[in-house]
């Protein structure tokens, strides 16, 4: 679908798209598996979190293409519970970051920098995919906006592997956790506020549209 990039009212009517977010889809859920594991077994609180962001982008996704045709109203409600969902995954970061302090723990750098790579791969591979829908209403923005926000998680990961290796300190791992959870807190910001100007302004016109008809 040529030109959709410069188009803020794309509600995501396109095979293409469809098919883009089931590859996207498949490639989260994967990655959310892989990285969750390696988090686990390499005691990684920053892999940690971007395998919630993996799995967060998984469900949100599906929610994405579940609400494709639907109102405007519909889909501004799922991005506003996709940005309050963002939200959550960025305060259980935030709790799981600060026990994990009180631990001390140094994570396996090794491990934080092959899979960062790896899930980088897996974010840039999403980011060329749907970077022709990279802007649209806000059930569509947000897509974009998640897959973007991967993948410079990842680059943070891969940093903060190569400082606890030189270090041989827990923190700039931490520090990354951290990073991340603003990072999606930031992005839950501008997707519920895009989808509450959505439902205003559908609000504003179903009224002015019963005004006419009375």
């Amino acid at each position: 679908m040529s030109g959709c990039c410069e188009n803020k009212h794309f509600d995501g009517l396109s095979e293409s798209y469809r098919r883009a977010l089931w590859a996207v889809i498949i490639i989260n859920g994967l990655m959310f598996i892989v990285e969750m594991y390696a988090g686990a077994t390499s005691g990684s609180q920053s892999l940690k979190a971007d395998a919630l962001d993996f799995a967060g982008d998984t469900a949100t996704y599906a929610l994405s293409l579940a609400v494709i045709g639907s109102t405007i109203r519909t889909r501004a409600y799922a991005s506003l519970f996709k940005g309050i969902s963002l939200a959550l995954i960025a305060f259980s970061v935030l709790t799981m970051t600060a026990l994990r302090i009180m631990g001390g723990v140094l994570p396996e750098a090794n491990t934080m920098g092959i899979i960062g790579f790896v899930a980088l791969s897996a974010n840039l591979a999403s980011v060329f995919i749907l970077l022709k829908w990279r802007d649209g209403d806000s059930n569509v923005r947000s897509v974009w906006l998640c897959s973007r926000n991967d993948a410079i998680g990842n680059v943070a990961v891969i940093a903060a592997s190569g400082a606890v290796a030189y270090t041989l300190s827990p923190w700039p791992d931490l520090i990354v956790a951290f990073v991340l959870a603003g990072l999606f807190l930031k992005s839950a910001t501008s997707i519920s506020l895009q989808a509450m100007k959505e439902l205003k302004d559908d609000i504003h016109s179903s009224s002015v549209s019963t005004g006419r008809t009375q």
